[in-house]
């Protein structure tokens, strides 16, 4: 049998695709016989009259008589022509779709809830604290937190050992995402691992604190909206508290820039903790820029919604699976702790001594991000 190179038959076609030219052909002629009525044709005793040139004139050329259609009986019967054999593409297709039919959405809804206790409106209690903190809340959650933690993202801590056992502790952190993910897998660490099984209060961007959707639930698990006031009525409460001051500008710039610290804010943190004295722990997170990789801001929906809506790799392309964040694989670098002791309050205000200070802890950050990265096999692995 001769072929085309590939084992298959020369003109051979599928079934499916002659069968689909046989109904186009009849659908045609349907269509023509419609529009132009049937063809008719001459009797065969009758033969078609011959018309005479008129005197003077040369003879027309004879017109080539039009072709009978292409009889149905005359198309290459290739039924019976074996067809292509399937490639892995539409074999992985097909394998995905029988897959897809078998799947049972109500199984593993009811599974995951098994699994992971989300908590719900019987979980919340009416003592929560001056932030909003509901421990009973907290506790329900903790299960959910456990897994994003455990397996999702599969973070790992080091140097939580460096962590002081201090009544003030403020974590200065890399931001990244519109969701504070960070956020709450560093609180997470550190209540986990560190000996205290003290939980930090995260700072939260204004505009996140303020959506509908999200602002009770991060108060009851712990988040602050971040502001000067609430940061330091926080640590004269000793409590350990976690900022991002790069603000809206890490968290929003896009994935070409991950891992580069923007410019902190002017004040702040430095001015708090040196008054308040304070020990400030820098924090390198890996992993958490990759959860949804911004590809660009659009302005004119920040001045249209009132919020910034970034674009990413995955929103708004897979629609509501596309705020689910990606499983980057994490890790969690705590480094050395800076202490103010002996600084005094006018030297606690100094533009320059804070400057300084601030640029110092920047510096930290971004070295123990340029020391983590080159250490890890795989964004996903």
């Amino acid at each position: 049998m001769s072929g085309d190179g590939r084992g298959r038959p020369s003109g051979g076609l599928p079934p499916e695709a002659l069968a689909e030219l046989r109904a186009s052909v009849r659908a045609l002629r349907d269509e023509l016989e419609r529009r132009f009525g049937p063809r008719e044709s001459l009797p065969p005793d009758e033969p078609e009259p011959k018309s005479e040139p008129e005197p003077g004139l040369a003879p027309e050329p004879a017109l080539a008589s039009e072709p009978e259609p292409w009889p149905e009986a005359e198309l290459p019967d290739l039924v019976d022509a074996p067809a292509d054999e399937p490639g892995w593409l539409e074999r992985t297709a097909r394998e995905l779709r029988q897959r897809l039919d078998e799947f049972d959405v109500v199984k593993v809804y009811e599974a995951l809830r098994e699994r992971v206790a989300l908590p719900g409106r019987g979980d919340i209690s009416a003592e929560v604290d001056d932030f909003g903190l509901d421990q009973r809340y907290l506790e329900r959650a903790r299960s959910w937190l456990d897994w994003l933690y455990d397996t999702w993202w599969r973070v790992e801590v080091a140097g939580i050992e460096g962590v002081p056992d201090a009544p003030r502790v403020l974590f200065v952190a890399n931001s990244a995402g519109i969701v504070p993910w960070d956020a709450l897998m560093i609180a997470h660490a550190v209540e986990r691992q560190h000996p205290t099984r003290r939980r930090p209060r995260p700072l939260v961007a204004d505009w996140i604190a303020t959506l509908p959707f999200s602002q009770s639930r991060l108060a009851r698990i712990g988040a602050v909206r971040a502001c000067a006031e609430n940061a330091e009525r926080l640590l004269l409460a000793n409590q350990w508290v976690i900022a991002f001051p790069e603000g809206q500008k890490g968290a929003l710039k896009p994935f070409r820039d991950r891992y580069r610290l923007q410019r902190f804010a002017r004040g702040g943190f430095v001015p708090l903790a040196a008054r308040l004295g304070a020990a400030l722990v820098p924090v390198a997170v890996i992993g958490s820029e990759e959860v949804h990789p911004i590809l660009f801001e659009p302005r004119v929906l920040r001045r249209l919604l009132g919020v910034p809506v970034p674009i990413t790799a995955t929103f708004p392309w897979l629609g509501p699976l596309g705020v689910v964040p990606l499983p980057s694989r994490w890790r969690i670098r705590f480094g050395e702790p800076v202490w103010f002791d002996g600084v005094s309050p006018e030297q606690a205000a100094d533009p320059l001594y804070v400057n300084r200070t601030r640029e110092r802890v920047r510096g930290a950050i971004q070295a123990l991000l340029d020391e983590e990265l080159p250490r890890r096999r795989s964004v996903f692995a």
